[in-house]
């Protein structure tokens, strides 16, 4: 179909968007993020939070992703908004010097950018915040022009406490920056009190709800199929990048738009590299091959990792290391209780990172006769969630809804050996630890079983 400006300006935006990549994704329901919303309100101590969307960027290679903790409050895909959230306050009289403070209810806005029709050409129709469904499809109360937001805010945020989020450079975009323009626009009071909004959203993104973990399970599912694709056909793999490029297609074609992160095929002496992403060596038969790889599917991701042997079998000190590790997982999985297992790097009582230490520091030696605690170079877990090292505080204790990691490995270049075995967990409403991964070959045994095609 050809492009007709005119056209489009008439036709119903609702048919635009779910035509377009703007509802692409499986997104939760408006709800959803409308609680989110709802209960970083109530940790905002009376004030309100101020978030920016990311910017689109000139990277020809990497479409626009959309920042996470926007995302995580607004399931709001395109670039280049802002919301607001304010929690509902009593009327206040003025106080030493303080300004009276007007009642409010709980107050939610979405301002988005105004819309350019000779951009849409390129990059596909936008919403704009004059569309009288812009408000049912976006799930919040109120949708404004982003060129209000320096009027709105001050009346909105008079002698509050305002929330923003610091600089990142994870990020796309810093909601720091903007607040610096706003300041500069006069549109934040100078009465009005900055803080970090980040602490407040960890801990709200620490807990999944039951969507969330659902979108992480199916990241986890296209992933799995992938390495079980991978394991059946690395006997006959020339390199390691033939496998990082089946991993890709297989995790693609079952709707994750992108991959978690760099993957990692590497083989010989680059199993020993953490995060070696070269992918760019053949794979000789003998050699192991940690495959550390999974895609993202609906913004969620997932991270597995598996060690196969390039041929098909373990030699004998290849499966003696490996069986070190499974049973490190093995002995960390056995030690967990909700509610007071810890995945940090400390080594108290209830650290399931010391259960898979001391594992390993206690079964099989090197070359030299040294014990293998110091090959375990690196933490057990980590948290998973719209990132692949999803924020969180690793001094808690693990709890109904969280979803993490748990992946011991050794790794020996003297030997040009390096073994690590990953897998996905979260913590059910009733403090059950469940692996999503169960279903791919894990022991050494099943490993084998897979790559022969049984």
């Amino acid at each position: 179909m050809i492009y007709n400006p005119a056209l489009m300006r008439k036709l119903p935006i609702c048919f635009l968007l779910l035509s377009s990549a703007c509802w692409a994704l499986e997104r939760q329901p408006n709800a959803d993020y409308r609680a989110r919303r709802e209960a970083l309100a109530r940790k905002a101590d009376g004030g309100a939070v101020l978030v920016f969307a990311g910017v689109e960027s000139d990277n020809e290679v990497y479409g626009f992703r959309q920042s996470d903790n926007f995302y995580y409050l607004s399931g709001w895909t395109e670039p280049g908004a802002a919301l607001l959230v304010a929690a509902a306050r009593e009327a206040q009289p003025a106080k030493d010097g303080a300004p009276e403070k007007s009642a409010r209810p709980y107050s939610e806005i979405l301002f988005l950018p105004s819309r350019d029709m000779v951009q849409e050409r390129w990059m596909g129709p936008k919403l704009g915040a004059d569309d009288p469904n812009a408000s049912r499809l976006t799930g919040f109360n109120r949708v404004e022009p982003l060129s209000k937001l320096d009027e709105i805010l001050p009346a909105l945020v008079r002698g509050d406490k305002l929330f923003t989020e610091k600089a990142s450079a994870t990020e796309t975009f810093s909601s720091s920056a903007a607040v610096e323009w706003l300041k500069r626009s006069r549109g934040i009071p100078s009465r009005v009190v900055m803080n970090d909004a980040s602490p407040l959203l960890t801990s709200l993104r620490t807990i999944k709800d039951a969507g969330e973990i659902e979108l992480v399970r199916k990241a986890t599912e296209a992933s799995m199929a992938a390495h079980l694709a991978a394991m059946r056909a690395m006997k006959l793999a020339k390199s390691e990048r033939e496998i990082a490029s089946l991993l890709a297609y297989e995790w693609g074609k079952r709707g994750c738009e992108r991959p978690s992160y760099a993957s990692i095929v590497g083989s010989g002496f680059n199993s020993t590299v953490l995060h070696y992403s070269e992918d760019s060596n053949p794979i000789q038969s003998g050699d192991v091959v940690v495959i550390d790889a999974a895609g993202e599917y609906s913004m969620y991701a997932t991270d597995i990792t598996r060690t196969l042997p390039a041929n098909g079998k373990f030699t004998a000190r290849q499966r003696e290391i490996y069986d070190i590790v499974y049973g490190s997982q093995q002995a960390a999985i056995a030690a967990f209780q909700s509610g007071n297992s810890t995945i940090g790097r400390d080594r108290g009582p209830n650290s399931l990172f010391k259960t898979a230490y001391d594992y390993i520091n206690t079964h099989g030696k090197d070359l030299h006769g040294e014990a293998l605690g110091k090959y375990f170079i690196h933490g057990l877990s980590h948290y998973v969630g719209l990132n692949v090292h999803d924020e969180g505080d690793y001094s808690i204790p693990l709890a109904p809804g969280m979803v993490f990691t748990i992946e011991p490995g050794i790794y020996i270049p003297e030997e040009k050996l390096g073994v690590r075995i990953e897998d996905m967990f979260y913590v059910d409403k009733d403090g059950k630890l469940i692996q999503l991964t169960a279903a791919l070959p894990r022991t050494a045994d099943e490993v084998e079983r897979a790559m022969a095609g049984k």
